[in-house]
């Protein structure tokens, strides 16, 4: 483990290969080591790497949140459905050569992505666990850091990645190409967990599941499916670039007011990001279950909400997923206004290979961020 340190609220740990946040089960694995020597000058430098810890969330939490939660249920509910609510993005076209800098985020649902091990004690064929052999383990990481390379992003948000050993051979498989990576791991049986992937270093890392109770609509409390993973990274001309990983609760014994308890919340802690961090681009990403029109979707975009990078596609080219032979858009790129940059229009692409994407069953969304400098 490396020096321990501090820097305002935060517990931030200089380590020499790896960070870990006990209260949250962060592990962040780099691809080239440090020295010891680089590791001990690092802890005399400003906080490079914070992770949160369960004692010392931010203030806004403890100020009311649930009132946000209520007001936008409200909102949400009273919607007209004949408003569009979401707006054509403004900006120059993803055709024209770019005057700005761009980053490209990306999400992308791998699909069960297991270990070698079996956590569960249950991994016959029809178990829900499955326990990859070593050799199969290897050709399906080879396949997924193949199909996350072509998609040219420089940073990308995953859904349904169980362990830690899964991202560590991920990692190493991606390379110098994108060496940087975190889990948000929930520490349950064959859990399958969010993950980002970067190419530049990651500065700050936030758990917001064990952070904030969820309100339904009828007032009682739930919790996130998964973690919503908060990560901060530096696009290459600075810009600070706050990529959120989302797995809202699937439709698999469906449980929708769990799910749209999760999109308010979500909501809520986005709009603060923004507020909070006005020259950041601040953009959701994830497998979220839902499809524009619903109420988990509108709680997110509706009255001034965040801004769907693909809703200037054709319907007919949104679609993420398929069941009963039906497309649907339910993997989103979503951006909270700042004055940071805005999505190109026409950027948003939905990467595919037949009924999914580098041997998943969803496909993968990419959308080009054009960057705007901020005094």
């Amino acid at each position: 483990m490396g020096t321990g340190f501090s820097c305002g609220g935060w517990r931030c740990v200089a380590a020499l290969r790896s960070l870990s946040c006990d209260a949250g089960h962060w592990s962040i694995r780099h691809a080239d080591s440090e020295s010891r020597e680089n590791t001990r000058k690092r802890a005399d430098q400003p906080c490079e790497i914070c992770v949160v810890d369960e004692l010392c969330a931010h203030e806004w939490y403890e100020r009311g949140v649930t009132r946000f939660f209520l007001a936008l249920l409200a909102l949400s509910a009273c919607a007209d459905p004949a408003v569009s609510p979401e707006p054509d993005p403004m900006g120059v076209d993803a055709g024209v050569t770019p005057s700005r800098p761009r980053v490209r985020l990306a999400t992308f649902n791998v699909r069960r992505f297991f270990d070698t091990e079996c956590q569960t004690g249950a991994c016959t064929p029809t178990d829900y666990e499955e326990q990859a052999t070593p050799q199969a383990f290897e050709a399906r990481t080879a396949q997924l850091a193949q199909a996350i390379l072509s998609l040219e992003a420089d940073a990308v948000a995953l859904e349904e990645v169980e362990t830690q050993a899964c991202l560590d051979a991920l990692l190493l498989r991606l390379g110098p190409a994108m060496p940087f990576g975190v889990l948000g791991e929930l520490g349950t049986p064959a859990s399958v967990d969010v993950a980002v992937l970067s190419k530049t270093a990651i500065e700050k890392v936030v758990g917001h599941r064990r952070l904030v109770n969820l309100a339904r609509a009828d007032g009682s409390l739930t919790s996130f499916s998964r973690e919503l993973l908060e990560v901060q990274v530096r696009a290459v001309d600075g810009t600070k670039v706050v990529l959120f990983a989302a797995h809202f609760r699937s439709k698999v014994s469906d449980d929708p007011g769990r799910r749209l308890a999760e999109a308010v919340a979500t909501r809520v802690i986005l709009d603060q990001r923004a507020l909070d961090e006005p020259a950041a681009l601040v953009v959701l990403g994830g497998d979220l279950n839902d499809s524009p029109g619903s109420p988990p979707l509108d709680a997110l975009t509706l009255n001034g909400g965040l801004l769907r990078a693909a809703a200037d596609l054709p319907v007919a080219d949104q679609a993420t997923y398929f069941f009963n032979g039906r497309g649907e858009a339910i993997d989103h790129l979503l951006q909270a206004s700042t004055a940071a940059g805005a999505v190109v229009p026409r950027s948003a692409h939905v990467w595919k290979d037949g009924r999914g994407w580098g041997g998943s069953d969803h496909y993968a969304l990419t959308a080009d961020y054009e960057l705007t400098s901020v005094p």
